[in-house]
């Protein structure tokens, strides 16, 4: 090993090319707010809960007629609604902004519209701009601003559909492109607009996108606005990969997982436990280089519960004991390992011990950069450390210094290098012969137009050659199932060239680098139609010739 593994690859995840994209995925933590005529309910109807699906959705589950449910909005008085504690309290759990629901399937604003009178302005005692009020106080205290809009509308013609699966008629389509231009021009700069549900037409998607372009070209859009859209991946409700993602991604989370919007009769019970999942789940999202955005709901009243409230502020705690571990870190390429995560700012590689073991010690293997010293992260107590054969280990005290996630703090002497766990070595001298299971997959998500569509693809193939740093052409073979007009991008080092489906048997043109002993090759698709596309190309084998 020591022969070839000498410089290793880079082991920092980088943004985005994209500027706007990369403005978002640094801002890795943010607020999401369920509110609106169906917080006044309370998960439930007639005196009795309401068991069936989320309760932002009760009007469809307890099959509430329009008429009923407009009474409930002359009882929504919201007097206790207050954007600044809503935004001290995100400042308070650590988070860098705040997207709440501007509508949602009910079809009801929380913003003032042209559209409709269905709206918080002019059918409420409150008689205020919600919405407008929120983003004049996330700019006060520097919280970026972002907007949920439902493109499922009950009132304008929707019917109930329990998949939230609607299809979009030209009348609901040109009240969505007015209220998107309302809110996309009145409300100051937007960071984020989170679509959701319905089965828009590649049309439709593109359509809206295409809005949010114009009159907010810094913004980024949620993946939920369908056909692959958007700027980044909105997984499934609550959902955390178990690996790293490729592109920019998401994962929205609810504090008790069976609701969003405010429901009177839920369980809000082991504090300390709710506290620790929900800060091992932000490091766990914040690690594979992803965006957690967890979800508050409110009373009807406005106010907030103060089970969440206390939750989100433990979780800042943490977050503050903490300044540099998490939010403001870079993901890695180091996979997860059985005691937890690893996160990186500057040269400074941040240790998160999901799970301590009983012998207190922990092992990091593969790392090439050397260690100029190893702490806790919130005592600063010096860790005993050694390193042998490129796998640092740690010796761990007899008792975490923090109860919710204990880090670790490895300061670096350089950058951080680290050798692929699938480092592939030469079968002779100058000959590689590599299966699939020699390959790094790169995964992601796409969609064919609707929530229950989302299904996973493979982006990127990458294979790391130990070399012996000496710069040398080479010819590469692959033998794979194969669209043969699709063009790929074929990477070594510092080269790069394009090649047909068909030709991938006899590639030319590139070379191992010099002074790398790890080279890597990587192949993506040339002209992806959107970011997520799946390569289709099943890999038996490749053959690399000097």
């Amino acid at each position: 090993m020591t022969k070839y593994a000498e410089t290793g690859i880079k082991g920092i995840i980088n943004w985005s090319d994209q500027e706007n994209i990369a403005n978002w995925q640094n801002l890795q933590y943010g607020m999401f707010i369920h509110w609106g005529l169906y917080s006044e309910l309370g998960g439930e109807w007639q005196g009795e809960p309401v068991k069936k699906g989320y309760s932002e959705q009760i009007q469809m589950w307890a099959d509430i007629s329009e008429e009923d449910y407009k009474e409930v909005a002359k009882k929504f008085s919201a007097e206790n609604y207050d954007p600044k504690a809503i935004c001290q309290l995100a400042k308070d759990a650590g988070m860098k902004y705040i997207v709440i629901t501007s509508k949602h399937h009910d079809g009801f604003s929380l913003f003032g519209t042209d559209t409709t009178d269905y709206n918080l302005v002019q059918m409420t005692p409150f008689a205020k701009d919600a919405i407008k009020m929120l983003a004049e106080e996330c700019e006060n205290y520097g919280l970026k601003f972002g907007l949920y809009y439902s493109l499922v509308d009950w009132h304008q013609g929707h019917e109930f559909n329990h998949q939230n699966n609607n299809t979009i008629n030209d009348h609901i389509e040109g009240v969505i492109e007015n209220q998107l231009r309302e809110l996309l021009t009145d409300y100051g700069p937007i960071a984020e607009v989170w679509f959701d549900m319905s089965s828009p037409t590649l049309a439709q998607s593109e359509k809206f996108a295409g809005i949010v372009r114009e009159l907010q070209p810094d913004a980024c859009i949620n993946g939920r606005i369908w056909n692959n859209k958007g700027d980044f991946r909105t997984l499934a409700d609550n959902q955390v990969p178990e690996i790293s993602l490729e592109g920019a991604w998401q994962t929205p989370a609810s504090i008790y997982r069976e609701t969003w919007g405010y429901r009177n009769w839920q369980e809000r019970n082991d504090f300390d436990g709710k506290v620790k999942d929900l800060t091992h789940t932000l490091v766990s999202v914040i690690a594979r280089g992803g965006n957690y955005l967890l979800n508050i709901g409110p009373k009807g009243d406005g106010s907030i519960l103060p089970f969440e409230a206390e939750v989100l502020e433990e979780i800042g705690k943490w977050v503050k004991r903490h300044p540099e571990a998490a939010v403001g870190a870079k993901p890695t390429k180091i996979k997860e390992q059985e005691w937890g995560v690893a996160t990186l700012q500057g040269q400074d590689l941040y240790l998160h011990i999901k799970n301590w073991p009983d012998s207190g010690v922990i092992k990091l293997p593969n790392l090439v950069t050397g260690v100029e010293k190893v702490e806790e992260d919130s005592s600063f107590m010096e860790l005993g450390w050694s390193v042998e054969d490129y796998t640092l280990t740690i010796q761990l005290p007899q008792e975490p210094a923090d109860d919710i996630l204990p880090v670790v703090k490895v300061t670096l002497v350089d950058q951080l290098y680290i050798i692929p766990e699938k480092a592939a070595y030469p079968a002779e001298k100058g000959h590689w012969k590599l299966s699939s299971e020699d390959l790094d997959l790169g995964y992601s998500y796409a969609d064919k137009g609707h929530y229950f569509s989302l299904y996973e693809t493979k982006v990127k193939l990458s294979a790391y050659l130990a070399t012996e740093g000496e710069e040398s052409p080479v010819t590469i073979k692959i033998k794979a199932a194969v669209k043969e007009d699709e063009r790929y991008l074929i990477s070594l080092g510092n080269k790069k060239v394009t090649v047909l489906g068909k030709d991938l048997q006899n590639i030319e043109g590139l070379h191992l680098p010099k002074d790398k002993k790890i080279a890597e090759l990587e192949i993506t698709l040339a002209d992806p139609s959107f970011a997520n596309e799946d390569l289709q190309l099943e890999v038996e084998s490749i053959t690399i010739e000097k």
